[in-house]
């Protein structure tokens, strides 16, 4: 079998389609996704057991263990599933693949998703040149799905045709009487055979036509299978490879899922495939573990819906032990994949999930906690801005901007999401102290969220200030820090008050930085006004510096205005 620098090339150009329609496809989530989708997948893996039903469906659906769990990392790549929620779906995967190999097994028959691809590339084609920026979204999101298959079976036809030429693994039939040494053997050939081939269905495919022709026993292809599921975790890690922390750990929990679960059934093996065995023979099949050479026929006849089965029971069972320690594996990943400094997490709803609870004075607690991590959020936020102040590289600061602005639509989301949640809320039957809460919590929202924009505003005008070359001098600099110092502290007791149960609140200390904040814009402006005249800078850097401290103080009212909004609400 001749394997060429044509052929290797055409593997590296079919694994670039297939991490390019994966990004596309993350990207557009997050484009298209909403509320609708979140509130959707939200609903479907809000515990583990829907998450594993969710899981079993998609891949009983599309056939394909690996592209789930490749959806599944752009998901979480999108920040449409949590980590530990995209672990019960990873699971599910697991068992729903089974599904091809009974299809294989007994009707020899497999759905491929590729033959669909180009029709949904070719249906959304002019949503992609459309001028609405929804339809284009849509078209995108189709189309790296579609990549996304395309890539997937460009990946088994530029990998060596190991699939459709059996008959050089002819040479394994003598490895097949070393014991435990031959389960292992046989597990890393399944291993190494998915990786190869980029499908543990095609692997288990192959696994079967082994079988039938008597080459391997039915013992040496369930530790093949074994090894199948160690190989399709591949697929997930090397689209991983292209998204952020929480995807890569979404990818390295579906490894330690599958190989734990590999080790514990190596140690059991035999003892296992005798229970099979029994259990199809109670189904009325023959005996797959026989060793009789006149039956013969019989053996090879039982492997298929025997190697399905044990296919089948291994899985669920592997769910079953599993699903109890997914906040164990998260804590793993955790380690395992630290946070990148340069990547900021997305921010979004962790108190608030779907629905209200059973009263409404518990959803207003909810409530409570959220917005008060919205606020940390967006006193977080101001302190990029001021690093985008005082950076002097070009791409830093490009950098800076780019992840204000994207904090700030995240601020705009998390509005949308908390003001809805307090509509339903304040639809139920309240207390008079209830009501009191809701319309405050309400004005903090919208004041948190005006911050947001007075922020991005700031950044703004810092970029307009490079585009212009308008530089400040040093005094009107030490000015504008000392302006973000006060901000800084406005901030912070701003935030303390929120997470207050509304009795400790710092009110005196609130007014005295409003104070503050007030009379040194006061300062700055009269300076500033005598500063153009006398002409220390450019009339359009002063416009810039006049904006900067005009939206401090603007900040510095919003903060005052929720802490106020927290004091009223014992009145």
């Amino acid at each position: 079998m001749n394997y060429g620098l044509g052929d290797f090339l055409t593997l590296i150009g079919s694994l670039g389609l297939f991490l390019y329609g994966m990004k596309l496809m993350s990207e557009a989530l997050q484009k298209v996704a909403g509320d609708k989708m979140r509130s959707i997948l939200s609903a479907m893996t809000s515990n583990r057991v829907k998450g594993v039903m969710t899981g079993v469906l998609i891949t009983a659906l599309i056939q394909s263990s690996s592209a789930t769990t490749v959806m599944v990392v752009s998901f979480v790549n999108a920040g449409l599933l949590t980590l530990v929620e995209s672990i019960g779906v990873i699971m599910g995967a697991n068992v729903g693949t089974t599904v091809t190999a009974w299809l294989i097994s007994l009707l020899g028959f497999k759905v491929s998703m590729s033959a669909i691809s180009l029709p949904l590339i070719g249906l959304s084609l002019p949503l992609l040149f459309s001028s609405n920026r929804s339809r284009k979204n849509w078209g995108e999101l189709v189309i790296g799905f579609a990549l996304l298959f395309i890539g997937l079976q460009f990946l088994k036809e530029s990998m060596p045709d190991i699939k459709n030429n059996p008959a050089i693994l002819d040479f394994l039939t003598s490895y097949t009487d070393l014991g435990f040494g031959s389960y292992l053997l046989f597990a890393g050939i399944g291993t190494l055979l998915t990786i190869l081939i980029q499908s543990s269905s095609a692997t288990m495919a192959l696994t079967l036509v082994m079988c039938n022709s008597g080459w391997i026993s039915f013992d040496m292809a369930a530790a093949m299978v074994l090894g199948e599921n160690i190989g399709t975790t591949i697929t997930a890690n090397l689209a991983a490879m292209v998204a952020n922390t929480s995807a890569k750990r979404a990818a390295r929990a579906h490894l330690i899922f599958n190989t734990v679960g590999v080790l514990w059934m190596l140690m059991i093996l035999p003892y296992f495939l005798e229970g099979i065995a029994d259990l199809n023979m109670w189904l009325g099949g023959g005996n797959p573990l026989e060793t009789d050479p006149a039956l013969a026929a019989q053996t090879i006849a039982a492997v298929p819906v025997s190697l399905s089965l044990f296919h089948t029971i291994f899985n669920v069972l592997n769910v079953l032990i599993m699903i109890w320690f997914a906040k164990f594996i998260v804590k793993v990943v955790t380690k395992l994949v630290p946070s990148d400094e340069s990547e900021e997490e997305e921010f979004k709803l962790q108190h608030i999930k779907t629905g209200m609870l059973s009263t409404p004075e518990a959803s207003l607690f909810q409530a409570k906690m959220e917005i008060s991590l919205y606020a940390k959020h967006t006193k977080k936020m101001f302190s990029y801005v001021k690093k985008a102040f005082n950076e002097t590289n070009d791409k830093n600061f490009s950098k800076l901007y780019d992840k204000v602005d994207k904090l700030e639509d995240e601020n705009d989301d998390m509005e949308i999401q908390i003001a809805n949640y307090l509509t339903h809320v304040s639809e139920t039957r309240l207390s008079p102290v209830s009501s009191k809460r809701v319309r405050a919590f309400f004005k903090m929202v919208d004041d948190i969220e005006s911050m947001g924009d007075s922020m991005l505003n700031i950044t703004k005008a810092l970029h307009r200030k490079r585009e212009q070359k308008a530089w400040f001098p040093q005094e009107v600099r030490d000015n504008l820090n000392k302006m973000f110092e006060l901000v800084d502290e406005a901030l912070l007791i701003m935030f303390n008050n929120t997470e207050t149960d509304f009795q400790d609140v710092l009110t005196k200390k609130a007014y005295e930085a409003e104070k503050a904040i007030d009379e040194y814009r006061t300062i700055l402006k009269q300076q500033h006004l005598s500063d153009v005249k006398e002409k220390k800078y450019e009339y359009k850097a002063g416009i810039i510096y006049n904006d900067v401290f005009s939206e401090c103080e603007k900040i510095g009212d919003y903060c005052i205005n929720i802490s106020q909004s927290i004091s009223e609400m014992n009145d």
